[in-house]
């Protein structure tokens, strides 16, 4: 028998004026801070509705009530998990965002560590964006690393970036932005470092350079996982503008695990706007949202 949730949509069913109902909204909100920690309160349920509105459409159902039936009493779940974490997470992200932690990062922070591996010759120093998103924030690392190891040809580097959404790290393994994307970024970094297309198009997009994106490795990673699959020797750790989303709890198990994955000397940084989440642990600051491990 067909699935009366997918049949044809009457003619008098306006999805756009469909809402979700309350509970259903509390136990997506609950599924969402369970799995990725981020706190979704009643404030934010148009927006959800938002970016649901067109998956239910493409699932072939009327409503919200019926997609919410197959997710939490059908099979459904298994299915949209993946996508429902992709709709929710908020992928902010621009080039040299916060440029204060990008300063501070050539000025003081690579130095340092170089300093403290004096002995080594040509030492990798892994740098990792926690939530990388679209990709902005890790390519902007590569770019300020590339032309420091130019300069002082004494070090390698490594960035690894990670994120909960697979939609987005998608989009930063094929490293395509809109052309207004990098504004901020230097016209010097931007002649060595940016593709543009050699025939105009009507929607301008810039690639960045191979040799930049050969330096950045992305990888799916869920912040809320007891621990995670990577080197425990990483130098600097970027997880800015993330925890804001999170419970004071999870904020504080989240920076602990990243810790972890820090050597002795190495550095956190987080969002201007979560300094205080950084005090909560056993890491001394040095700068404005800027952590050292001892």
């Amino acid at each position: 028998m067909p699935n009366p949730a997918r049949a044809a949509r009457p003619l008098d069913v306006d999805i756009d004026n469909d809402h979700l109902r309350p509970a259903d909204f509390e136990r997506i909100a609950n599924l969402i801070g369970k799995e990725v920690g981020i706190r979704l309160p009643p404030a934010k349920r148009l927006m959800v509705e938002g970016r649901l509105r067109r998956r239910v459409r493409a699932r072939g159902f009327e409503t919200f009530d019926q997609y919410c039936h197959d997710l939490f009493q059908g099979d459904g779940l298994k299915e949209e998990r993946t996508f429902l974490i992709n709709a929710v997470t908020t992928n902010k992200t621009d080039f040299f965002r916060e440029p204060q932690h990008f300063d501070f990062l050539t000025r003081s922070i690579v130095p340092s560590l170089l300093a403290a591996r004096h002995g080594e010759r040509q030492p990798m120093l892994k740098v990792w964006s926690a939530a990388s998103s679209t990709g902005a924030e890790a390519y902007t690392i590569a770019m300020l690393l590339a032309d420091l190891a130019a300069q002082r040809r004494n070090f390698r580097f490594a960035v690894l970036g990670t994120d909960i959404s697979t939609a987005v790290l998608a989009e930063a393994e094929r490293a395509v932005y809109p052309a207004e994307m990098i504004a901020s970024v230097p016209d010097e970094m931007q002649a060595r470092y940016v593709m543009r297309p050699r025939q105009p198009r009507a929607r301008q997009e810039i690639r960045i350079a191979p040799e930049i994106r050969r330096q950045v490795r992305f990888a799916y990673l869920n912040l809320m996982d007891a621990s995670y699959a990577v080197d425990r020797d990483v130098d600097v750790i970027f997880l800015r503008n993330v925890l804001i989303y999170f419970e004071r709890r999870d904020q504080e198990a989240v920076i602990n695990r990243l810790v972890g994955h820090l050597r002795p000397g190495g550095y956190l940084l987080l969002g201007h706007s979560e300094s205080m989440i950084g005090g909560a642990i056993a890491v001394r600051q040095v700068a404005p949202a800027v952590f050292q491990k001892s």
